[in-house]
């Protein structure tokens, strides 16, 4: 097995196209063609981790956090960045992450706590815009069930929880074959009505190649007629952060208890106890304090995240409780979810968790 085909699963649960502007996922050392000895999972790509590897003889390190996240102007040593970076190359350890784009699908690092959490009713808290396109082509009515059951398997046609979603219209089509044409019906030179049927499907952006490659193999016409438009939508099941609910209210204390005991973390930093209970939860792993404003217009009770500065705590302006549960200890169930993904794609593969914890904050407790 080549590395590629691990990336090929992990992209098709998160696209890189879905990582914000400022990131770095993907493939960062090595090349998708080498042949795969081992895979080794982690949060972090550490110095310890990529030693770790090599022990374990694993030439692939999956990792949440991108080690490469600034651009390297030197690779000398001088710092844990590029010591990690060269260790990797010298070894021929490959290193991919999967960092916003897989906290952005809504079966990835959010999804995790909510399950943690056993929260209900999910869904995206901010979803994101620009990221579906509609796809109208035309085709003969005897041809439109084909034609629609190759489109929706290439992806398209998904709205929400609907799969399989398509909007159809039937018309008349003309058109006049030229010289050196082979149309598919009607005469060369002369015009031909075709009923036909309007076809109308939202997709991923990220899919349009493979939508259109099915569309025209699947089309029965010579030169298929079709637009492409991009839309402003939001993408319901693809952006930051998410809201559920419990399945029985709590009360404030008792929630924090809860949620420490859930995430394994050894503190929390919360703002001032409302004396309300506790049903609404947003959360956002990692640093979330820019989706407040939404946690607080979703009706949440209680925002769950990490890296909250001092002045954005009172931000909660006595609107709802911020628990901030520490970064590594909000990501860290995101090993786990790696695990499961390749482990149910490649049954007789087993993938490994890194051991070394690589949370560079310690507690005194």
């Amino acid at each position: 097995m080549q590395i590629s085909e691990i990336i090929r699963c992990l992209e098709e649960l998160a696209p890189r196209s879905y990582q914000e502007s400022y990131d770095n996922a993907g493939l960062l050392t090595g090349r998708p063609e080498w042949e795969l000895s081992g895979v080794l999972l982690t949060l972090d790509s550490t110095e310890e981790v990529v030693d770790e590897a090599i022990a374990q003889h694993c030439n692939l390190i999956v990792a949440h956090h991108p080690i490469i996240f600034r651009g390297l102007k030197s690779l000398t040593g001088c710092n844990y960045v590029e010591r990690t970076v060269i260790k990797a190359l010298k070894n021929d350890v490959a290193l991919y992450a999967a960092h916003t784009n897989l906290d952005n699908v809504y079966q990835g690092v959010n999804n995790m706590i909510a399950e943690r959490l056993g929260l209900q009713q999910r869904h995206i808290l901010s979803p994101l815009r620009n990221q579906l396109k509609k796809l109208y082509t035309f085709v003969p009515q005897a041809h439109a069930g084909t034609l629609r059951d190759a489109l929706f398997s290439a992806g398209a046609g998904h709205i929400g929880g609907y799969s399989e979603c398509s909007f159809n219209t039937e018309g008349a089509g003309t058109y006049k074959a030229g010289e050196n044409t082979q149309p598919f019906t009607g005469s060369i030179g002369e015009r031909h009505t075709e009923a036909e049927t309007r076809i109308e499907v939202i997709f991923p952006a990220y899919l349009e190649n493979k939508v259109v490659r099915s569309l025209l193999q699947h089309h029965p016409y010579e030169e298929v007629a079709y637009d492409i438009v991009s839309l402003d939508n939001e993408f319901a099941t693809v952006g930051a952060g998410m809201v559920g609910e419990l399945t029985a209210a709590m009360d404030e204390m008792a929630f924090l208890h809860f949620l420490k005991d859930r995430m394994q973390t050894d503190c929390i930093r919360y703002t001032r106890l409302l004396g309300r209970p506790v049903k609404r939860v947003a959360i956002c792993g990692g640093a979330g304090s820019f989706l407040l404003p939404a946690a607080i217009r979703a009706g949440a009770d209680v925002f769950v995240s990490a890296d909250f500065k001092y002045h954005e705590f009172f931000d909660a302006d006595n609107q709802i409780l911020i628990a901030d549960i520490g970064h590594y200890e909000s990501e860290q169930f995101t090993i786990d979810l790696f695990y499961h993904v390749l482990s149910e794609k490649f049954p007789n593969f087993a993938p490994l968790k890194s051991q070394i914890r690589t949370n560079p904050i310690k507690y005194l407790h």
